[in-house]
């Protein structure tokens, strides 16, 4: 079946390709290392096909791919690509807070019809891959979700019982004082309980960036997308885990990854 349309996020870390197949939205994924096998690959898929760019690599990939390429405003696709995927999961919400959480963090505001990027942060995947490097001297992000899932983040974080101790702290004595706060102090700590720790760092600093932005613009939800929480069970664990105390309501796309590169497909 001819493909003449491909959407494309080139981001820091990944290249995101979205296209339509017998009515259907596939998706594929590469490093953002492979740009030439991203060109073969598309030569393979559609030589023809016209491509619709967006993302910080946007442009290094225009100068390399033959096919004929558009350049298309990064925080528009993604907040296009993330109500369509919304749509697509059977929630319809005027207004939400969106996070974006790549190689870093970008949170916005989107409404029905308008959007605002409101705040970003360099804690993201990125932070996840280097402080992951520095403990173990591995670069692989699945292992590193795996990693973290058998580890215990109260062995290197601070919490603030410890801080306490023996007396009753005045608030939940579970709550994280410092994140990696005790990684010097306990010695049977692991790296598997050191990745949880980082996993815990993340989430918790977007968490509270997230729920600040959701209270200033008094809603509720918020949706959580982007390549760091894609098959990152660890990390929606800790973005969920407050919601009671926090009072939001998380959303996670499937497809979130890919929504830079959908919104990039339908935009046009």
């Amino acid at each position: 079946m001819l493909i003449d349309k491909i959407g494309i996020d080139a981001g820091g870390s990944l290249v995101k390709l979205a296209y339509f197949e017998q009515g259907k939205i596939h998706t594929k994924t590469f490093s953002n290392q492979e740009m030439d096998n991203v060109v073969k690959w598309l030569s393979f898929l559609s030589p023809n096909a016209e491509l619709y760019v967006t993302g910080g690599k946007a442009r290094a990939l225009n100068k390399l791919s033959s096919n004929n390429c558009h350049l298309i405003d990064e925080f528009q696709s993604v907040t296009t690509g993330t109500k369509y995927l919304l749509k697509e999961k059977g929630i319809v919400n005027k207004e939400f807070i969106l996070v974006n959480i790549g190689t870093g963090t970008s949170i916005f505001h989107v409404t029905a019809n308008s959007f605002e990027r409101v705040l970003g942060s360099g804690i993201g995947g990125g932070t996840l891959m280097g402080l992951g490097y520095l403990i173990t001297r591995k670069k692989d992000f699945q292992t590193f979700t795996q990693m973290s899932s058998k580890g215990d983040s109260r062995n290197s974080d601070l919490l603030v019982r410890d801080i306490y101790y023996p007396e009753e702290p005045p608030i939940d004595g579970d709550l994280t004082a410092a994140n990696l706060g005790k990684a010097h102090l306990y010695s049977d700590a692991t790296e598997h309980d050191h990745l949880a720790s980082v996993m815990q760092l993340i989430g918790e600093t977007i968490l509270l960036l997230a729920s600040q932005v959701a209270t200033r613009k008094k809603t509720s939800q918020i949706v959580f997308i982007g390549g760091t929480v894609t098959n990152n069970p660890v990390l929606k664990d800790v973005l969920n885990r407050f919601r009671d105390m926090m009072n939001y309501e998380p959303v996670f796309l499937d497809k979130g990854t890919h929504a830079g590169a959908i919104g990039a497909l339908i935009e046009i």
